[in-house]
């Protein structure tokens, strides 16, 4: 049980977003149920805005270690953290922000082979910021499946232009690369999903002026997430606008 002094920082803390939403809306937030894959780029710094913002039960999901390569993007990859494992690192950052909050941290990549160990009904909603091409038609397939909501981030990689950064249902996403991937991995397949999805998307397209890594196979390999540059001011704002859809549509506020 929290004592006072607990529950004074905790309306402290969410006073601002309190002031704007409403403590009906804050309420909403602190029950709502959310499941994140992805910790890099996009989605570490959509899980800081929930957090920060109200919502209070939140599983990450992702594999992989902090990396010297991730820190240019990634919210909790710093030289004090690099070969962590990169869902404890995160979770141990968001608890710094709201101890009260109940942080599931899971070391795992997402797959189609897996996908029945996530009770996905479990959750409210579902955060796609994942980068392999089949592992993403497959959550996004499981996603349909369940009573969840699913928002979902196409390609951060390769942009440099903010306000090229759009948002829109996932068969109007034109002029993304990953989305047209996608779509084309659907219709290849003849089975294309049920329900309509909102992404965040850039119309932006640039040459990966960096070396190409051995063995890669154009711009999406399916076997593995392509490695191409990419900018924090990018990937940040993909991961807070997801987070921005997701706290509209727990809230009455738009």
């Amino acid at each position: 049980m929290k004592t006072d002094m607990e529950n004074n920082m905790e309306k402290e803390i969410l006073s601002r977003s309190t002031r704007l939403l409403g403590e009906d809306n804050i309420k909403k937030l602190s029950e709502a149920r959310v499941i994140l894959f992805g910790v890099g780029g996009v989605g570490s710094w959509c899980a800081e805005a929930l957090v920060r913002t109200g919502v209070r039960h939140l599983t990450i999901v992702d594999g992989d270690r902090v990396a010297v390569s991730n820190i240019n993007r990634q919210l909790m990859a710093t030289v004090d953290t690099i070969g962590e494992v990169k869902v404890d690192a995160l979770k141990r950052q968001l608890l710094s922000v709201a101890p009260d909050a109940e942080i599931e941290a899971v070391e795992s990549v997402f797959t189609e082979e897996n996908s029945g160990s996530f009770n996905l009904d479990s959750y409210d909603y579902i955060v796609d910021a994942i980068d392999s091409l089949k592992d993403k038609v497959a959550l996004i397939e499981a996603a349909d499946r369940s009573r969840a909501r699913l928002f979902s981030s196409m390609g951060a990689a390769l942009k440099m232009d903010p306000q090229r950064i759009k948002v829109a249902e996932f068969r109007k996403a034109i002029g993304c690369p990953l989305a047209r991937a996608l779509r084309s991995r659907f219709k290849k397949k003849g089975v294309w999903p049920r329900r309509k999805f909102k992404v965040v998307y850039s119309d932006e397209v640039l040459p990966n002026l960096g070396p190409e890594p051995e063995g890669a196979k154009g711009m999406f390999d399916t076997r593995k997430a392509q490695i191409n540059g990419s900018l924090m001011h990018i990937t940040a704002i993909f991961g807070m606008t997801l987070a921005g859809l997701i706290i509209e549509d727990i809230t009455s506020v738009s």
